[in-house]
């Protein structure tokens, strides 16, 4: 039996139940999961919990992962960090090439969006600070629903998602 396998991609300041639900989720269906943010050490996430992290992004094999997961945060936390990382964008633009499946919430989809990845895709995210108009000016088709599926993507808006997301999620990877 093949074990798959997860990356996360943050920073500080991220949305603590959009990365540790996630994660016990995946962890729970038998998933190995890491973590990668731009360096190693400890980064905190917007509501208090830490998370030690041994990978940075530019280490990050796509080719060794099965799911992507980008997380939220605020809008000058972790989203706004991840989305301008180079390596980021390449590690995304691979999991579409491959169409391997993609989980992204709230702020997350702006990684996708920096990308280029959106373009004729439907899917969701944060319904303020500018997240629907960037999807749209990207040429995304924005969907205020908990939980969009399109393909190998899978987006929500915001951590009250959260079942429907990681349900989905698990859904996808298990086609």
């Amino acid at each position: 039996m093949t074990i798959l396998k997860a990356i996360i991609l943050t920073a500080n300041e991220f949305e603590d139940m959009e990365l540790f639900f996630p994660y016990f989720r995946l962890l729970e269906e038998g998933v190995e999961v890491e973590v990668a943010a731009p360096q190693k050490g400890v980064i905190h996430g917007e509501h208090g919990y830490s998370l030690k992290i041994s990978k940075t992004i530019d280490e990050v094999d796509p080719d060794q992962y099965d799911l992507l997961v980008v997380p939220g945060g605020f809008p000058d936390g972790a989203p706004a960090t991840v989305r301008k990382i180079k390596k980021a964008q390449e590690i995304a633009k691979s999991f579409f090439a491959k169409n391997k499946p993609v989980a992204s919430i709230c702020h997350g989809p702006w990684l996708l969006v920096s990308a280029d990845l959106v373009r004729g895709r439907h899917l969701t995210g944060f319904w303020h600070d500018g997240v629907p108009e960037e999807i749209q000016a990207a040429g995304g088709i924005y969907q205020d629903k908990e939980v969009v599926v399109d393909g190998n993507l899978v987006t929500s808006r915001w951590p009250m998602d959260l079942p429907a997301f990681t349900r989905e999620m698990i859904n996808l990877i298990k086609k």
